[in-house]
């Protein structure tokens, strides 16, 4: 509970700094899916590493389950690799 309260408070300080940066205004609604959205990629994210690592017969997770992860978001990769 306390991690989705950290997010949504970074998604509100995000937008309004969008807010500032554009002039436009952002639905209090659509800060909130914004939230709920980023919780639910962070779930689908550690749901993903965590099998990566139990089909690797590891209990650990490590940077092999993270490149398989981010392998289809060149960007990710690239700033893996340095």
């Amino acid at each position: 509970q306390r991690l989705k309260a950290a997010v949504f408070f970074s998604v509100v300080q995000i937008c309004k700094q969008v807010e500032e940066d554009t002039g436009c205004t952002i639905n209090k609604q659509v800060t909130a899916s914004i939230s709920e959205l980023t919780c639910k990629q962070f779930e689908n994210v550690a749901t993903d590493i965590e099998l990566f690592a139990k089909h690797a017969k590891r209990s650990t997770i490590n940077t092999d389950d993270v490149k398989l992860l981010v392998r289809k978001t060149p960007n990710l990769v690239n700033i893996e690799a340095d």
